[in-house]
């Protein structure tokens, strides 16, 4: 293979450069040199930045090597050699100035891109020490949680039900302290693990002292006797007192008193009960009891009508002073109809009884589970009502010796149809009179009356289901008010259009709600 020397190649090579502008066919005829080592050559030089020619005649079709190599080579070129140059290589003067412009722009706007890079780099890693913050943040917060899922269960077997200045012992303690350290350990921080512990971080502190669980110091601490403390004998004097034949019926309440007056006193009543407590002669006698704690309130659910219904009876006032005529109402819990009423002169289980059968046939419910609910009054707890309830298969609920608020639904109906604009306040004038009031009143309250508690469509629609559909229909109004003008809702959401779930009678109350009772 024939060797060439880098003259020949030069020489060679500038035959492709204007004014002769050959093509690497051409020119391998021409020299005898194969086309593979003429594009071999020029690949060479392009990649050595000298000015070559590619494919493309035409100067301004060059490639940017070829192009940023002729503004290097011109660079230090006067007026009169950079024409020669451009004559000697086809060129314009005007094209190659153009050319160092651009070089000139490509290099400030590399500056400012790389200026723009570093800005956005230092924004990124700012970017990325924030998220790692905040993803150790969630990692400690997840090990935390983690770590106190199952504190609350051992610590609360360990202590129990504590009550505050409840004495602890020691081992309870001991066992206490470690779950807390255990948790610590697992990631959570000491103050949380303290509350699900139950304990404060003040307790924490005061059992867990220089590495070790301290006892509880209360039992062995020596205290002095109170300067007022009664003495053995005034105690002694006292329970002779209680036990004298003329004491011995009364409580301290009673001979505290009746010894005041005779210008005697031993001691307070406190004391007087608080020695008999200590000697065990504190007792409940007789007839007498202990107070019993009031029972709950009976609880019940109704998912759909005709489940659970809750009755009444009220006074309707006459026109005669001291007359009064009786309303029986029957009220369905889930929907709110009055699904039974009638008006009589008098109070009676019998009455009661005939109505709850008539309803129960209107409504078709007759032998199907169904809870009545009602106080305790006498008609409520007749034996003929009992006995058709029975023979209904309707299941009896009373509410709790006076508490009225038991049977708040029917208050609540009795309330609404007493509070009516055309209410009779001068009272009716005949039974009748009242019949035919009560009858424009449940028509009204059932088919017209929109329940504030059922999102305010009436009874009768919540009865037979329809209030699904009328709900719909509504939201789907106020979606397209608010579409159409967005701009008066703000933020805020439409009207809550979804139907009511399940009613609950006598809803059982928290443990909170039961302490502040």
């Amino acid at each position: 293979m024939p060797r060439y020397s880098e003259e020949r190649k030069a020489t060679v090579l500038a035959k492709l450069s204007p004014p002769q502008s050959m093509t690497i066919a051409a020119l391998s005829r021409e020299e005898g040199i194969s086309e593979q080592t003429l594009y071999n050559w020029r690949t060479q030089a392009r990649k050595e930045g000298r000015p070559v020619p590619g494919s493309k005649a035409k100067s301004d079709q060059w490639s940017a090597e070829a192009k940023l190599a002729t503004v290097i080579e011109t660079a230090a070129l006067s007026e009169e050699e950079l024409s020669q140059y451009c004559r000697e290589k086809g060129l314009y003067p005007e094209q190659v100035r153009r050319w160092k412009e651009e070089s000139l722009q490509g290099f400030q706007r590399s500056a400012e891109r790389e200026k723009q890079l570093r800005k956005k780099s230092q924004a990124d890693q700012k970017q990325i020490k924030k998220l790692e913050r905040e993803l150790r943040h969630k990692e400690k917060a997840l090990a935390e949680t983690a770590a106190l899922l199952v504190l609350p269960k051992k610590a609360g077997c360990a202590l129990g039900e504590r009550q505050r200045g409840r004495l602890t012992p020691t081992p309870e303690r001991r066992k206490t302290v470690k779950l807390i350290q255990e948790a610590m350990v697992s990631g959570a921080r000491l103050v949380a693990a303290c509350e699900e512990a139950s304990i404060s971080l003040r307790t924490y502190r005061r059992w867990y002292r220089e590495g070790t669980v301290q006892s509880d110091q209360r039992p062995e601490a020596v205290r002095p006797e109170p300067a007022n403390k009664l003495s053995k004998e005034e105690q002694e004097k006292i329970l002779s007192t209680c036990n004298s034949a003329r004491y011995e019926s009364l409580p301290p309440s009673q001979i505290v008193p009746t010894m005041l007056d005779e210008g005697l006193y031993l001691a307070s009543e406190s004391s007087f009960y608080r020695i008999l407590k200590a000697h065990d002669q504190l007792h409940h006698r007789g007839q007498s009891h202990a107070p019993k704690p009031s029972r709950e309130a009976t609880t019940h659910h109704a998912s759909g009508p005709c489940e659970l219904w809750s009755w009444d009876i009220t006074y309707l006032a006459s026109t005669v002073r001291g007359q009064f005529y009786y309303l029986y109402m029957f009220e369905d819990v889930y929907s709110r109809k009055i699904v039974g009423y009638e008006v009589y002169e008098v109070e009676s289980g019998d009455y009661a009884a005939g109505l709850l059968q008539r309803c129960l046939l209107r409504e078709q419910c007759l032998h199907q589970p169904l809870v009545l609910h009602s106080d305790n009054g006498a008609p409520m707890k007749a034996q003929t009502m009992k006995a058709k309830m029975e023979e209904l298969g309707v299941t009896p609920s009373y509410s709790r010796p006076r508490v009225s608020n038991d049977n708040a639904f029917s208050e609540s109906l009795f309330k609404t149809l007493k509070y009516r604009p055309e209410w009779p306040s001068s009272g009716f004038k005949s039974l009748s009179d009242a019949r035919r009031w009560v009858d424009r009143f449940v028509t009204w309250y059932n088919t017209e009356h929109k329940h504030s508690k059922l999102r305010f469509v009436t009874p009768q629609q919540r009865h037979t289901g329809e209030d699904v559909a009328i709900l719909a229909q509504r939201q789907r109004v106020l979606e397209q008010a608010k579409q159409r003008t967005p701009s008066r809702w703000g933020g805020r959401q439409i009207r809550n259009c979804e139907p009511v779930g399940p009613t609950t009678l006598n809803p059982e109350k928290s443990a909170a709600e039961k302490n502040a009772a």
